[in-house]
């Protein structure tokens, strides 16, 4: 059932419509002058011709050559050393299986880099995180372009992988686009021992054999990680937005389901081209109401900071302005309806036993706060609300669980763990940024407390070590936005912080930096701007100064007298602070011209000029 929707869900579309206007009308005009009349491939030469099709299988250089199947292109992010990547190994032949099933070709048309922040936590590589996003859009761009393909399929998931390929998907906004996952590994290690552990080995009380073990446990096979962070996150903001087919996101690699999904992705992809009766091009198919669908879906299970840039960045590859105060409004109407780690204990697949998308998806629609009218893959988002299942070795479709499997993982509308979203917007004196609230207890959302400034997550750590953090503090890290060091998470100041927050002390973050889909129980101001490296009032906080977060309030001051910080001179931003090497250098250029946080931190310019 679908209920009548929300005003303030309502209210946030027109505007976003409103502000929009010049921006998405060109971008649609675009797309439209690219609409093919027939298939793609008839607008190559012979000697074009020749080279697609010189490495096909017989079948398929027979029907590139001369006969009538649609093209479908595969974008894959396959790599054996990300968990998460490595079961797209299998998927081309599968989908080229698949794709002659129902008279299509499919190839390979390119491949994108992807890398694995578990892996460059806390380590150099991790300043070239976020800008991947956008060197993903730019490799997507290179396969699609050989304006070759009749529809698209996108293998990627975790963090800045999917982002980057929906941008490319809506710069190629004619093709119809299908995101095709490969879901989370199975449960290991649980949550809370983990972290366990983690603070343990924080405060120097377990080893690195202990620590190496439990981390081994918890991240054991092929799959996602099974906590709620970006990559999860990605995974229901592709299907509230409709680009996965329903039910898509997490069924686990390696299964019967999981490749029978796989299979109908393709058939799917290959019914909605401009030669079919159901032509469905992305750019057409994502408008306001996908995006809003997508933050409400963000908010009301409580995801990844990460998509405060991320969502803005999409939206705007297709003509469409997003704030952060939308986010706030939308946030402040949303009932938290999941706890899945860090917000609780439970995993992504106790999610999904609990009912998941699907039960998530019937709820958000029933309380009025998607648009089901909003089109997706397989039809309007009304139809999302149910699951997939093998039925006799075939795959349909059932209506969602009428009641969560698990009310302490799982709720329906009307008892949810919170009123509102898992994400404020905190303004005041020293800028704008954000915070994740929903996995920090109330009592820790208002900390008043002096300032400790520090340049690096690296002398936070030093100055824990050193006994010098026993007390009520502010950190504040600073010059770790992506104009600054391209914005690497933070996430390793979880344990430590978390430890002091434990030992009864009133502590808090604030940075210009991210903190990630994993951003625990410690109240945080992070994405702030403008950022240090610009000049941003960060810039000019002194160890002492007293900070007022209050997450509650949205509130975030410096209690300096105003004339006197004013006239501070801001710190020094050295752009070349450390060494060259691991390719940080060949990233200037995306620092140079990053916009701010607030809309993306893009290096892209799709809404015009910047203010």
């Amino acid at each position: 059932m679908v209920g009548r929707l929300n005003p303030v869900v309502e209210a946030v579309t027109a505007r976003i419509e409103e502000r929009s206007r010049g921006p998405r009308a060109a971008y649609i005009e675009m797309i439209r002058a690219r609409r093919p009349s027939t298939y793609a491939r008839s607008r190559l030469t012979e000697g074009n011709l020749a080279h697609q099709s010189a490495g096909c299988a017989v079948i398929e250089k027979a029907q590139i050559l001369g006969a009538g199947w649609p093209v479908i292109g595969i974008i894959t992010a396959y790599n054996d050393m990300l968990s998460a990547h490595a079961p797209f190994e299998s998927y081309p032949q599968l989908i080229r299986e698949a794709a002659r099933e129902v008279h299509a070709v499919a190839q390979v048309a390119g491949g994108v880099p992807a890398m694995c922040d578990g892996v460059t936590q806390g380590q150099e590589g991790m300043e070239l995180s976020l800008f991947s996003r956008d060197v993903i859009a730019m490799a997507s761009a290179v396969g699609l372009s050989h304006d070759t393909f009749d529809a698209a399929l996108h293998l990627g998931v975790c963090d800045k992988i999917v982002p980057g390929l929906v941008i490319a998907a809506l710069r190629f906004g004619w093709l119809p686009s299908i995101f095709v996952p490969a879901g989370p590994m199975p449960s290991g290690l649980s949550n809370p021992e983990k972290v366990r552990v983690r603070q343990l080995f924080a405060e120097g009380k377990v080893g690195r054999e202990a620590l190496l073990k439990a981390e081994a446990e918890s991240y054991h096979s092929q799959g996602t990680c099974t906590f709620y962070g970006t990559a999860n996150s990605n995974q229901m903001l592709m299907e509230v937005m409709g680009l996965h087919l329903p039910g898509a996101a997490f069924p686990n690699p390696g299964t019967e389901l999981r490749a029978a999904l796989t299979r109908a992705a393709t058939h799917r992809a290959a019914a909605i081209t401009a030669q079919g009766k159901d032509y469905r091009p992305a750019g057409e198919m994502v408008d306001a109401r996908s995006v809003v669908n997508g933050i409400v879906g963000l908010m009301a299970t409580g995801g990844s900071t990460n998509h405060a840039l991320h969502i803005p960045a999409i939206a705007a590859a297709a003509g469409l302005c997003v704030t952060l105060a939308d986010f706030a409004e939308l946030s402040g109407v949303t009932p938290l309806l999941a706890r899945i780690y860090p917000n609780g204990p439970a995993d992504v697949n106790h999610f999904h036993a609990a009912g998941g998308m699907s039960f998530l998806i019937s709820q958000l629609l029933e309380a009025g706060l998607l648009h089901g009218d909003a089109l997706g893959v397989a039809g309007p988002i009304s139809g999302y609300a149910q699951e997939p299942v093998l039925s006799d070795g075939r795959l349909i479709w059932r209506p969602a669980p009428a009641e969560s499997g698990d009310l302490e993982v799982l709720r329906p509308a009307g008892n949810p763990f919170s009123e509102e979203g898992g994400l404020r917007l905190l303004t005041g004196t020293l800028g704008e940024g954000v915070s994740k609230v929903s996995a920090v207890k109330p009592s820790h959302r208002f900390v008043e407390a002096p300032a400790i400034v520090f340049e690096s997550q690296e002398a936070l750590k030093a100055a824990f070590d050193a006994g010098k953090l026993d007390r009520d503090f502010v950190a504040v890290v600073r010059f770790q936005g992506a104009a600054a060091n391209g914005m690497p998470e933070l996430h390793g100041l979880t344990p430590v912080l978390g430890v002091l927050q434990d030992r009864g002390h009133k502590v808090a973050l604030v940075t210009d930096g991210r903190m990630s889909g994993a951003s625990g129980k410690i109240p945080s101001a992070i994405h702030l701007g403008p950022e240090a490296a610009h000049g941003g009032p960060i810039s000019k906080v002194w160890d002492g100064d007293v900070i007022r977060l209050d997450a509650e309030a949205g509130r975030l001051d410096i209690l300096v007298d105003p004339a006197e910080f004013h006239a501070r001179a801001p710190a020094e931003f050295r752009p070349n602070r450390g060494p060259a090497g691991l390719g940080r250098e060949l990233f200037d250029l995306f620092r140079m011209n990053v916009s701010s946080a607030a809309t993306g931190a893009s290096p892209f310019n799709f809404l015009g000029p910047r203010s």
